[in-house]
């Protein structure tokens, strides 16, 4: 914590921003007289690296007028306290007090304004909604002292662990602070809910589900990554369904990818859309239909065995499946062969283009494949994540310098060590896949209780009626947020917390850095870190020492540097930048050049194509192309991708920021002439799912048959909600997202 001398003239320290953008950035605060007055590059940041608008600008957030600096009780639970309702909120059993939005309810939502009373089921046994937070406003919420917060909340998650047991309470939430060691708002609830008795958890990710799942059965683990700086070795940069002028992915892709475009390094984008990189590092680009990857992953593969590209010995010694693969590229399984003019006929890209990108491709040694997180959020993206592995080992490019593993978080491989708060196993052992999780709240599993962390579940969560419908369903709702979200609204007590300027901390990421942030001011109003939230109802609880282990949030971080292979601490903390030894690593790169000295994690030891194992937990034995949905009614594809000036919907309410974020439906303009659509008029969006209205951008930067409009806009925000359109239905066998596998109907408003 800054000492008082520090609130009288100017300092700079070292910060870094903990937010869910895979980076990590080496940053500088600026304060004067104990107020921030502006972030930038840190002086002592290693060569690539550089920060990015949203780290630039925390000013903005942190001193925005709507943050919520008090905690937030729901108008009405002193009626429920008097009652003894459990619940207490507006339209739950009792009468409403007064300012209460009482039986309101979104147009469409689905919420009932009454029926069964809080815990009980329906006649189908699943929990019927009870209404009362849809339609909610800041004027529903009255300021509260934290003693009272903390209390009621404490007596809430009591009473729901007595009546219904601990797994009754889910908690949501992770990525508001998901980099650091101790400020982690992904470990910071699962270890007080640990020794709270237990609770429902949430598994999987929604960025990067499919990935995930598959990579173990695949190579035995999920760090298969490269560095950054590797990549200056390419030949050829394939950028597949990858955007990092907007996304980041490290503090040092953006800058490297610039120099390597710059050195007249080809760079390949595959991309239904026209995105900033491909203006950036002046890329060529490949517009395909999105969910059609594998067809055009098979593809190559079928032409780099048809024209003898590929060293069948090589991929023997290193994986095991091949020759079941060969024969599905080749059609001897009864399919068709997986031709330039099949691929064609899926992927809406011309078979010449194939056939010159297959070309370049295979004539360039090292070649890098870097998937995005993209082709993976699709109906059986699981494998493609898997196709573009067996890509790069087929062509020879796994495991070199310059090359890459090909499949999804191309760039993950461990941190330097460094110790984390601990985080001891869920008792209850009740877990649901995230990308569902509204799904089983309202199926009737006993969920009486959501915890929500750092997450703004109910727009980001696919299929948003039914999350509110989710929300509207349980007795009691807790969210830990900066600002009023459409998930805040729909909750009981919101309690306002720091920002990573407010409080110490070390941050990992997926390069081989760790970065210092140092406390830059005092808390803003009365907010609170989640660690002394939690360490407050700990108290309250009865098991504070449990949670605490008897120390502070700084003593845990003390404890962790110390406990690091961070040699100059003094100097850790005053440049905010540890770099570890080696700065080119290369995942496989020992087992690549002597597969049987350096085994993989697999039954085979080797890189497994073809997997039974994968077969019988639901998934295809080798990889294949999804067949997509059929729906007439919804001919147009939509993608939904992110913005670089919001992390996932973060940012989207402050003025500053949204100024920069294009918040149109781009749409083709044959797609547009074929409606009588023209540029910026207000157009109807309708999938299976729901609609949404919005503005209309008629541009060629979008294939036609698709239509785009990045994912992150807030229910009562200018730009649009696009999950109102997306299905909780996952892709297999990994319960993964598939938001990039929309089928929607675009018409004039």
């Amino acid at each position: 914590m800054p000492d008082s001398s520090s609130k009288i003239g100017s300092r700079r320290v070292p910060v870094s921003c903990n937010r869910d953008c895979l980076t990590g950035c080496p940053l500088e605060a600026q304060i004067k007289d104990g107020e921030l007055i502006g972030i930038g590059n840190s002086p002592y940041r290693p060569y690539l690296m550089t920060g990015c608008p949203r780290g630039y600008r925390m000013a903005e957030v942190v001193y925005h007028p709507e943050r919520i600096t008090r905690p937030l009780v729901r108008k009405g639970l002193e009626y429920a306290e008097a009652s003894g309702a459990l619940g207490g909120r507006s339209g739950s059993a009792g009468a409403p007090a007064s300012g209460s939005p009482a039986g309101s309810g979104s147009a469409g939502s689905g919420s009932a304004g009454s029926g069964s009373p809080a815990g009980t089921e329906s006649p189908a046994g699943s929990k019927p909604p009870t209404g009362g937070r849809s339609g909610s406003t800041r004027e529903s919420f009255r300021e509260a002292g934290w003693d009272e917060a903390l209390d009621l909340v404490a007596r809430k998650l009591s009473e729901t662990k007595e009546r219904h047991g601990p797994a009754s309470v889910i908690s949501l939430g992770g990525s508001g602070a998901c980099r650091g060691v101790v400020h982690n708002t992904e470990r910071v609830p699962r270890r007080f809910f640990s020794f709270f008795g237990g609770f429902t958890d949430t598994v999987g990710a929604y960025s990067n589900q499919a990935s995930d799942f598959v990579k173990p059965f695949m190579y035995g683990t999920r760090d298969i990554g490269i560095d950054v700086k590797t990549l200056f070795d390419s030949q050829l940069l394939i950028l597949w369904g990858f955007n990092p002028a907007d996304t980041r992915f490290g503090p040092e892709t953006e800058a490297g990818l610039h120099k390597i475009s710059d050195r007249g390094t080809p760079i390949v984008v595959i991309d239904p859309r026209r995105s900033r990189t491909v203006r950036r590092f002046r890329a060529r680009r490949l517009p395909i239909y999105p969910g059609t990857d594998a067809a055009l992953m098979l593809a190559l593969l079928g032409m780099a065995v048809s024209t003898g590209r590929v060293d069948r010995d090589y991929i023997e010694a290193r994986s095991t499946g091949f020759a079941e693969l060969e024969d599905h590229l080749l059609g001897r399984d009864g399919s068709p062969p997986k031709t330039a003019e099949w691929a064609a006929g899926i992927c809406g890209l011309p078979a010449g283009h194939i056939r010159d990108f297959a070309e370049l491709y295979f004539e360039s040694r090292p070649a890098a494949l870097l998937t995005g997180f993209a082709p993976q959020r699709n109906l059986g993206g699981e494998d493609a994540d898997r196709l573009a592995g067996v890509l790069q080992l087929a062509l020879g490019n796994a495991g070199v310098s310059g090359g890459s593993a090909g499949s999804g978080q191309w760039n993950a491989l461990p941190s330097p060590r460094c110790e984390r708060l601990p985080v001891p196993p869920n008792p209850a052992g009740s877990e649901v896949p995230v990308y569902t999780w509204a799904d089983q709240v309202l199926s009737g599993r006993p969920i009486h209780f959501i915890y929500n962390v750092g997450g703004n579940y109910l727009v980001q969560g696919s299929d948003i009626r039914k999350n509110i419908n989710a929300f509207d369903s349980v007795d009691f709702v807790v969210t830990h947020d900066l600002f009023f979200t459409d998930t805040a609204r729909h909750s009981d007590v919101i309690l306002p917390v720091t920002t990573f300027l407010e409080r110490r901390d070390v941050l990992r990421s997926n390069t081989n850095y760790l970065f210092y942030s140092e406390q830059a001011i005092e808390p803003v109003g009365e907010s609170r870190n989640d660690y002394d939230i939690f360490a407050g109802l700990a108290e309250r609880l009865g098991f504070p020492r449990d949670f605490t282990g008897g120390l502070s949030a700084d003593q845990w971080l003390d404890r962790c540097i110390e406990a690091s292979e961070v040699t100059d601490k003094k100097e850790f903390r005053k440049t905010g930048i540890y770099a570890g030894c080696d700065q080119k690593r290369i995942a496989l790169a020992d087992f690549i050049t002597d597969p049987d000295s350096h085994q993989l994690g697999t039954p085979s030891g080797r890189i497994e194509i073809a997997d039974s194992r994968y077969q019988e937990g639901g998934g295809n034995r080798i990889p294949t192309a999804h067949p997509g949905e059929n729906l007439p009614d919804f001919p147009l594809r939509m993608i939904t991708p992110h913005e670089r000036l919001r992390n996932n919907s973060q940012f989207e309410n402050i003025p500053a920021f949204r100024k920069g974020i294009d918040g149109s439906i781009w749409i083709n303009p044959a797609d547009a002439g074929d409606r009588n659509i023209r540029d910026g008029e207000i157009v109807w969006i309708e999938s299976p799912n729901g609609n949404l209205e919005g503005t209309c951008r008629v541009t060629e930067d979008i294939m036609p048959g698709v239509v785009s409009c990045s994912q992150g806009g807030w229910l009562n925000e200018p730009n649009p909600a696009v999950n109102h359109l997306s299905s909780t239905k996952p892709t297999l066998p990994s319960h993964g997202s598939r938001t990039h596998s929309i089928r929607v109907q675009v018409k004039k408003a």
